[in-house]
């Protein structure tokens, strides 16, 4: 089923590449399901891994991947995907809500989706500096309370979680301070984080 659903997004991908470094789409889907492999979740959640924008992103429906990979994780991907045609901030409530309420496999796909963009935009503006906003729909600020809404909400409801979620977690006010911190991340304890840590706080 690995197999066939990287390939899967291969296919529907091909041709697209990131916005802000013009490497091919697909590199990101496949950290993604890289992610939540070595966090040790099932092939369902680790297929959504590498599934998750192919609905959102290119001509594949949610009845292509329910007919090819089953329910399981259609009802992830599905989870995942934004209604382009919707504001930028009302896309991005939804997520935030989502993150709030859904199930530790739909908060774990969207935070290790979240993580690996993070990580792209801490290279990038390391390298670019503020330019890079020219490359996405929201700028600094939008951004910073994206992903601290995505925080705030992540371990609801969770008596453990991904150890990933601390890699991601940073309550910071400015971007900069929260680069810095994954910067820290990844040359103390490495990208991804393996395994699971017992929340201190639910």
């Amino acid at each position: 089923m690995l197999k066939k659903a990287k390939l899967f997004a291969e296919k529907a991908h091909e041709g697209q590449r990131r916005k802000s470094t013009g490497e091919p789409y697909i590199t990101h889907p496949i950290r993604v399901a890289d992610i939540l492999m070595e966090a040790g979740f099932s092939d369902e959640v680790v297929c959504a891994g590498y599934l998750h924008d192919v609905v959102e992103d290119t001509n594949v429906t949610l009845n292509d991947i329910q007919h090819a990979f089953g329910n399981s994780v259609a009802n992830l991907v599905a989870a995942h995907t934004e209604d382009k045609k919707k504001s930028w901030k009302e896309r991005k409530q939804h997520t935030i809500d989502t993150v709030k309420t859904g199930s530790l496999e739909v908060k774990s796909l969207i935070v290790a989706d979240k993580l690996d963009n993070l990580l792209s935009m801490e290279a990038e503006y390391a390298a670019k500096g503020e330019e890079i906003w020219k490359h996405f729909n929201a700028g600094y600020e939008a951004q910073q309370w994206y992903n601290q809404g995505i925080v705030s909400h992540m371990n609801k409801g969770l008596i453990e979680r991904p150890a990933f979620f601390t890699t991601y977690e940073k309550p910071s006010e400015d971007f900069s301070d929260f680069t810095n911190q994954l910067q820290l991340n990844i040359d103390v304890l490495g990208i991804p984080v393996i395994g699971y840590c017992l929340l201190k706080d639910s």
